[in-house]
Protein backbone atom coordinates (compact mmCIF):
# COMPACT_ATOMS: atom_id res chain seq x y z
CA UNK A 1 0.00 0.00 0.00
CA UNK A 2 1.26 3.47 -0.90
CA UNK A 3 0.02 7.04 -0.91
CA UNK A 4 0.49 9.64 -3.63
CA UNK A 5 -0.62 12.40 -1.25
CA UNK A 6 1.75 14.31 1.02
CA UNK A 7 1.06 17.18 3.36
CA UNK A 8 3.19 19.94 4.85
CA UNK A 9 2.31 21.85 8.02
CA UNK A 10 3.49 25.33 8.94
CA UNK A 11 3.55 27.02 12.32
CA UNK A 12 3.80 30.73 11.62
CA UNK A 13 6.62 30.96 9.03
CA UNK A 14 8.37 27.73 9.96
CA UNK A 15 7.76 24.25 8.59
CA UNK A 16 6.36 22.14 11.41
CA UNK A 17 5.82 18.71 9.86
CA UNK A 18 5.90 16.97 6.52
CA UNK A 19 4.97 13.52 5.27
CA UNK A 20 1.98 11.33 4.52
CA UNK A 21 -1.39 12.72 5.69
CA UNK A 22 -1.77 10.64 8.86
CA UNK A 23 1.76 11.37 10.05
CA UNK A 24 1.32 15.11 9.64
CA UNK A 25 -2.17 15.07 11.16
CA UNK A 26 -1.01 13.21 14.27
CA UNK A 27 1.97 15.55 14.71
CA UNK A 28 -0.27 18.61 14.48
CA UNK A 29 -2.87 17.03 16.76
CA UNK A 30 -0.22 16.38 19.42
CA UNK A 31 1.03 19.95 19.18
CA UNK A 32 -2.48 21.37 19.50
CA UNK A 33 -3.15 19.24 22.58
CA UNK A 34 0.10 20.33 24.22
CA UNK A 35 -0.43 23.99 23.43
CA UNK A 36 -4.07 24.80 22.62
CA UNK A 37 -4.77 27.96 20.68
CA UNK A 38 -1.70 27.95 18.49
CA UNK A 39 -2.15 28.25 14.74
CA UNK A 40 -0.80 25.53 12.48
CA UNK A 41 -1.83 25.30 8.83
CA UNK A 42 -1.67 22.07 6.86
CA UNK A 43 -1.27 22.18 3.07
CA UNK A 44 -1.69 19.56 0.38
CA UNK A 45 1.61 19.32 -1.52
CA UNK A 46 -0.16 18.63 -4.81
CA UNK A 47 -2.83 21.33 -4.80
CA UNK A 48 -1.44 23.96 -2.43
CA UNK A 49 -4.81 24.01 -0.66
CA UNK A 50 -5.26 24.30 3.09
CA UNK A 51 -6.38 20.95 4.51
CA UNK A 52 -9.36 21.10 6.86
CA UNK A 53 -9.54 18.07 9.13
CA UNK A 54 -11.00 17.28 12.54
CA UNK A 55 -8.03 17.02 14.88
CA UNK A 56 -10.18 16.44 17.95
CA UNK A 57 -10.79 12.76 17.18
CA UNK A 58 -8.57 10.06 18.62
CA UNK A 59 -5.30 9.30 16.87
CA UNK A 60 -6.54 5.81 16.02
CA UNK A 61 -9.65 7.16 14.28
CA UNK A 62 -7.68 9.95 12.62
CA UNK A 63 -5.12 7.53 11.20
CA UNK A 64 -7.80 5.06 10.08
CA UNK A 65 -9.81 7.77 8.34
CA UNK A 66 -6.83 9.28 6.52
CA UNK A 67 -5.43 5.89 5.53
CA UNK A 68 -8.79 4.97 4.01
CA UNK A 69 -8.93 8.25 2.08
CA UNK A 70 -5.37 8.42 0.81
CA UNK A 71 -3.95 4.90 0.58
CA UNK A 72 -3.55 3.31 -2.85
CA UNK A 73 -3.74 -0.47 -2.91
CA UNK A 74 -1.46 -1.87 -5.58
CA UNK A 75 -3.04 -4.75 -7.54
CA UNK A 76 -1.40 -8.09 -6.91
CA UNK A 77 0.36 -9.76 -9.81
CA UNK A 78 0.77 -13.12 -8.12
CA UNK A 79 -1.22 -15.97 -9.56
CA UNK A 80 -1.52 -14.47 -13.02
CA UNK A 81 -1.14 -16.98 -15.81
CA UNK A 82 1.15 -16.00 -18.64
CA UNK A 83 0.40 -17.51 -22.00
CA UNK A 84 2.81 -17.93 -24.91
CA UNK A 85 3.01 -15.22 -27.54
CA UNK A 86 2.89 -11.45 -27.48
CA UNK A 87 1.19 -9.73 -24.53
CA UNK A 88 -2.30 -8.36 -25.10
CA UNK A 89 -2.27 -4.63 -25.75
CA UNK A 90 -5.93 -4.03 -25.03
CA UNK A 91 -6.58 -2.75 -28.53
CA UNK A 92 -10.24 -1.95 -29.24
CA UNK A 93 -11.58 -1.78 -32.79
CA UNK A 94 -13.91 1.16 -33.52
CA UNK A 95 -14.92 3.09 -36.61
CA UNK A 96 -13.00 6.26 -37.43
CA UNK A 97 -14.32 8.77 -39.96
CA UNK A 98 -11.70 10.77 -41.85
CA UNK A 99 -11.50 12.82 -45.01
CA UNK A 100 -9.91 11.24 -48.12
CA UNK A 101 -6.73 13.28 -47.72
CA UNK A 102 -6.36 11.97 -44.17
CA UNK A 103 -6.67 8.36 -45.32
CA UNK A 104 -4.20 9.03 -48.12
CA UNK A 105 -1.67 10.43 -45.67
CA UNK A 106 -2.14 7.51 -43.27
CA UNK A 107 -1.73 5.01 -46.08
CA UNK A 108 1.71 6.44 -46.82
CA UNK A 109 2.98 6.07 -43.26
CA UNK A 110 5.53 3.25 -42.88
CA UNK A 111 4.09 2.02 -39.57
CA UNK A 112 0.56 1.67 -40.93
CA UNK A 113 -2.66 3.58 -40.29
CA UNK A 114 -3.53 2.10 -36.88
CA UNK A 115 -0.07 2.50 -35.38
CA UNK A 116 0.20 6.04 -36.72
CA UNK A 117 -3.17 7.02 -35.23
CA UNK A 118 -2.18 5.57 -31.86
CA UNK A 119 1.07 7.55 -31.95
CA UNK A 120 -0.76 10.78 -32.80
CA UNK A 121 -3.22 10.24 -29.96
CA UNK A 122 -0.40 9.55 -27.49
CA UNK A 123 1.40 12.73 -28.57
CA UNK A 124 -1.78 14.77 -28.09
CA UNK A 125 -2.33 13.22 -24.66
CA UNK A 126 1.21 14.08 -23.57
CA UNK A 127 0.72 17.66 -24.74
CA UNK A 128 -2.53 17.95 -22.78
CA UNK A 129 -0.84 16.51 -19.69
CA UNK A 130 2.04 18.97 -19.98
CA UNK A 131 -0.34 21.92 -20.30
CA UNK A 132 -2.43 20.66 -17.40
CA UNK A 133 0.67 20.15 -15.28
CA UNK A 134 1.78 23.74 -15.83
CA UNK A 135 -1.62 25.09 -14.83
CA UNK A 136 -1.84 22.82 -11.80
CA UNK A 137 1.59 23.93 -10.55
CA UNK A 138 0.76 27.60 -11.09
CA UNK A 139 -2.52 27.30 -9.20
CA UNK A 140 -0.96 25.33 -6.34
CA UNK A 141 1.81 27.88 -5.83
CA UNK A 142 -0.63 30.77 -6.12
CA UNK A 143 -2.97 29.27 -3.52
CA UNK A 144 -0.15 28.87 -1.03
CA UNK A 145 1.23 32.36 -1.70
CA UNK A 146 -2.22 33.88 -1.22
CA UNK A 147 -2.76 32.02 2.05
CA UNK A 148 0.68 32.51 3.63
CA UNK A 149 2.43 35.31 1.75
CA UNK A 150 -0.31 37.59 0.51
CA UNK A 151 1.14 40.55 2.42
CA UNK A 152 4.78 39.74 1.71
CA UNK A 153 6.95 42.17 -0.22
CA UNK A 154 7.07 41.21 -3.89
CA UNK A 155 3.96 39.01 -3.74
CA UNK A 156 2.21 40.59 -6.73
CA UNK A 157 5.38 40.63 -8.82
CA UNK A 158 6.08 36.99 -7.96
CA UNK A 159 2.53 36.01 -8.89
CA UNK A 160 2.80 37.72 -12.27
CA UNK A 161 6.15 36.04 -12.94
CA UNK A 162 4.66 32.69 -11.96
CA UNK A 163 1.89 32.88 -14.55
CA UNK A 164 4.21 34.36 -17.17
CA UNK A 165 6.63 31.46 -16.78
CA UNK A 166 9.51 33.79 -15.84
CA UNK A 167 11.46 31.71 -13.36
CA UNK A 168 14.36 34.08 -12.73
CA UNK A 169 12.02 36.95 -11.89
CA UNK A 170 9.97 34.67 -9.65
CA UNK A 171 13.11 33.61 -7.78
CA UNK A 172 14.20 37.23 -7.45
CA UNK A 173 10.99 38.41 -5.79
CA UNK A 174 10.71 35.39 -3.49
CA UNK A 175 14.33 35.49 -2.31
CA UNK A 176 13.66 37.64 0.78
CA UNK A 177 10.67 35.64 1.99
CA UNK A 178 10.94 33.47 5.14
CA UNK A 179 13.10 30.50 4.19
CA UNK A 180 10.64 27.67 4.82
CA UNK A 181 7.75 29.42 3.08
CA UNK A 182 9.99 30.48 0.20
CA UNK A 183 11.38 26.99 -0.33
CA UNK A 184 7.93 25.42 -0.25
CA UNK A 185 6.34 27.81 -2.74
CA UNK A 186 9.32 27.35 -5.05
CA UNK A 187 8.83 23.61 -4.81
CA UNK A 188 5.17 23.96 -5.76
CA UNK A 189 6.02 26.24 -8.69
CA UNK A 190 9.00 24.32 -10.08
CA UNK A 191 7.02 21.93 -12.36
CA UNK A 192 5.48 24.89 -14.18
CA UNK A 193 8.79 26.57 -14.92
CA UNK A 194 10.49 23.32 -15.88
CA UNK A 195 7.82 22.44 -18.44
CA UNK A 196 7.68 25.97 -19.80
CA UNK A 197 11.44 25.92 -20.39
CA UNK A 198 11.36 22.47 -21.99
CA UNK A 199 8.66 23.54 -24.44
CA UNK A 200 10.52 26.75 -25.30
CA UNK A 201 13.68 24.80 -26.14
CA UNK A 202 11.89 22.38 -28.48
Amino acid sequence: MTTSTHWTAFQDVQQFARGCPWEVAVAVSNAMQQQPGQTIFIFDDQTGRIVDIDLTMSHENLIAQLRAQHTIVQPSTTGELRTPGRPKLGVVAREVTLLPRHWEWLANQPSGASATLRKLVDQARKQDQATGGIKQAQQAADRFMTAMLGNASGYEEAARALYAGKKEIFLQYTEQWPADLRDYVRQLAEPAFGQVQDEAEQ
